[in-house]
């Protein structure tokens, strides 16, 4: 029996109403100034990680978790030949869509593949772009290795995503039950990683980390955001996930607030490559 926790039946479930919430780009902002547009703050994560993988025009990138295809379409945009994988259905439709749109069809490809067992040859990209998609794979070792097999020599990695800022031992996830269980509801069957354990990964399948960004402070406005899209946006999230969901999206992005503001929780940005 499939879990409505899975990624792809969450995602499945909630694509349509996560456009109007979460903004076009579907993942955190990097705010210049707390009152910043959140589109222009997608944008700035996009070009973060556009500036560390070094995308060029020709380069052959596989986008692990490529939500609705807005980043790999900009990928394409810049002359990158991009293939993007999701476990959701719903995603590789809207992002096939976006591409014809975009005028990048002829650049990009997307299918529903798992980033843990991808299925492509070895060496096969040029880079490896993963945002925001790992935190919802629960064996990372398997994402790295992978990644990192298909990876060819003298190419880059750059992956982005929320980690752990600290350890949380079974007493303070026992205590933290309900928050947790809001979060995973909302968001999906997350499980963070810390910086410190991405780079251990990284080495065990010899890519070479030289760039590492702590983007927490940088992030935190995007809760605010999402929950100015909640309300400017009420009766069209409520048609199409229900009031409670509604509500309940409202309330994790205030877990959040709190977790970011506590330490428990952060963002950043690694990339590197494979000598």
């Amino acid at each position: 029996m499939t879990s409505s926790y899975e990624p792809a039946t969450h995602y499945d479930r909630v694509t349509a109403a996560w456009n109007l919430l979460l903004g076009d780009e579907l993942h955190y902002g990097v705010f210049d100034e707390r009152n910043e547009d959140l589109g222009a703050a997608t944008g700035r994560l996009t070009a973060l990680m556009i500036e560390a993988a070094q995308i060029e025009p020709g380069v052959e990138v596989l986008d692990v978790g490529c939500g609705t295809g807005a980043p790999a379409c900009r990928l394409a945009a810049l002359g990158a030949r991009v293939t993007g994988i999701t476990t959701s259905e719903a995603g590789v439709q809207a992002a096939r869509a976006r591409a014809r749109a975009e005028g990048v069809e002829e650049l990009t490809a997307f299918d529903e593949r798992d980033g843990m067992d991808n299925r492509f040859p070895d060496e096969a990209f040029d880079r490896i772009w993963a945002l925001e998609s790992s935190h919802l794979m629960r064996r990372r070792d398997r994402l790295l290795a992978d990644c990192a097999r298909v990876l060819r020599r003298g190419g880059r990695f750059a992956l982005c995503d929320i980690v752990l800022a600290r350890r949380m031992d079974f007493a303070e996830v026992r205590r933290l039950r309900e928050p947790l269980g809001l979060l995973r509801d909302v968001f999906g069957d997350a499980r963070m990683e810390s910086v410190a354990e991405y780079r251990r990964l990284a080495d065990d399948n010899r890519m070479v980390v030289d760039t590492e960004i702590d983007l927490t402070a940088a992030t935190r406005p995007t809760f605010s955001r999402w929950r100015e899209n909640a309300n400017r946006h009420r009766d069209r999230v409520v048609a199409l996930l229900g009031r409670d969901e509604w509500q309940r999206f409202l309330d994790a992005c205030s877990v959040m607030d709190r977790f970011w503001d506590e330490g428990r929780l952060g963002y950043a940005l690694l990339a590197g490559s494979k000598p």
